[in-house]
């Protein structure tokens, strides 16, 4: 376990942020190991179903996500408090949440599965072999729910690196069965999806465990509760927020989804293999803000309000390193990157997947300022001003997605992406120098050093 109150902030993020950002590396990975594996022993039209059922299984996840989010800031806080007792409440706490939410969850997502894929207006050539994955997905949820619930855990007390250790096993776990089901048993989409329930539940329950033995490194006095209504209204107070957040930007995809659909399943193939691509950056943004989060909670929790200003800074240097390599990489090589994907691609899908990438990589540099805005406001527990900057982001993707296909075609969805993170950056940055993360009682006394920064 790591305090994050004392060391240097670029020391201190380097430190445990870089093991978040290795886990998350591994765990997109193999998610397109799947596509991958999928579209070169099964085909495109394999390829087009997993990537057809992407946006819902993305609303499955925000659910997961937004949990995630909510304890582990909770966790932080305390942990910077030094309240031990509630940080051992708080985590039995959010897994009885997991465990209660998932169930249902999954009940709900597999009776709205064939509608959701219908109101898409997915082609009817991958419509079955969407729903079978979809399907298979949604048995594992609970799992999926319990793993980022340990995950958020771990990150809360400063350890990053159990979950990496874990998360590679998974991965690789999960390329193995991958190639198996798919290339030697010839299960098509279906050893997909149990290739993911299988190393994700695995890697669920090795989490649990580890996370158990954890916390009792935790030395408490007395009985600790194993639920709290009061840790579970602060949970709330911040996953609810997000859930709602990372569902309005999957309900989008679905908008957007649907928009691709109606060019067909060569168009969608390489809007599958970009997306995913796409999906591999953001997604390592996202988790280098998450990092800022814990950090950020933990120094709020303590008092230490300047050094979550240094810590937004170091940060930014921290993701500009990261995303150089992305951009080079996607918009240089397009073509190649969305090849990999595919035995024999079509024309149609190799032009959608380059075209993509070298619309939206440049603007990596845009949109990592942004997340770590995010990162902030959410570990500060002002979650209201990231779910403004998010919708506004997701608004205008949406609107001009529609706006502009008329006349672009395809590529008039892909344009709409760099406009959404440009303005929601704007807005980000401001919410963050107009000091909106602070408390009240000082932000009058911190604002002018704020804006100076």
């Amino acid at each position: 376990m790591t305090d994050l109150t004392k060391e240097k902030p670029t020391k201190a993020l380097v430190k445990f942020a870089l093991p978040m950002v290795l886990s998350v590396a591994f765990q997109q990975v193999y998610n397109i190991a799947d596509k991958v594996i999928a579209g070169r022993y099964a085909g495109e039209a394999a390829l087009a179903a997993v990537s057809a059922s992407y946006p819902m299984t993305m609303i499955i996840m925000a659910f997961a996500l937004g949990t995630n989010v909510g304890c582990s800031v909770v966790i932080s806080n305390m942990y910077g408090a030094k309240k031990y007792k509630e940080v051992k409440s708080t985590i039995s706490t959010s897994l009885l949440l997991a465990l209660a939410a998932g169930g249902v969850l999954s009940v709900l997502s597999l009776l709205l599965c064939d509608p959701v894929l219908k109101l898409l207006h997915t082609p009817e050539n991958i419509f079955g072999d969407s729903a079978l994955y979809l399907r298979i997905y949604v048995y594992g949820f609970v799992f999926l729910y319990l793993y980022n619930v340990c995950t958020g855990a771990f990150n809360a007390l400063g350890n990053s690196k159990t979950p990496l250790y874990f998360l590679i096993g998974s991965s690789l776990a999960n390329i193995a069965l991958d190639y198996i089901f798919v290339a030697f048993l010839h299960w098509g989409v279906a050893g997909v999806a149990w290739a993911t329930f299988i190393a994700q539940g695995a890697s669920s329950v090795l989490s649990l465990i580890a996370l158990t033995m954890e916390l009792k490194k935790l030395k408490t006095t007395g009985k600790t509760p194993m639920f709290s209504p009061y840790s579970l209204k602060r949970i709330l107070m911040l996953a609810v927020p997000s859930i709602l957040q990372q569902s309005f930007v999957s309900v989008g995809g679905l908008f957007i989804q649907g928009l691709v659909n109606g060019y067909g399943s060569s168009v969608i193939a390489g809007y599958g293999a970009a997306i995913q691509l796409n999906t591999f950056a953001i997604t390592v943004f996202t988790t280098s803000a998450n990092a800022v989060s814990n950090y950020t909670a933990q120094n709020m929790g303590s008092g230490q309000y300047k050094r979550v200003r240094e810590g937004f800074r170091a940060a930014v240097k921290i993701d500009a390193v990261i995303a150089l390599p992305f951009v080079a990489l996607y918009t240089l090589c397009g073509t190649f990157m969305t090849s990999v994907f595919m035995d024999a691609p079509t024309a149609a899908a190799l032009s959608t997947g380059k075209t993509f990438m070298l619309i939206t990589a440049p603007f990596y540099f845009i949109v990592m300022i942004k997340l770590t805005c995010d990162g902030i406001m959410r570990g500060a527990s002002a979650v209201k001003y990231f779910m403004i900057s998010t919708f506004s982001d997701l608004l205008l993707r949406v609107v001009l997605a529609y706006l502009l296909t008329p006349y672009f075609g395809s590529t008039g969805i892909w344009m709409s992406w760099p406009v959404g993170w440009v303005i929601s950056m704007v807005l980000a940055v401001s919410f963050y120098l107009k000091g909106f993360w602070l408390p009240k009682a000082i932000r009058e006394e911190e604002l002018k050093s704020i804006r100076h920064t």
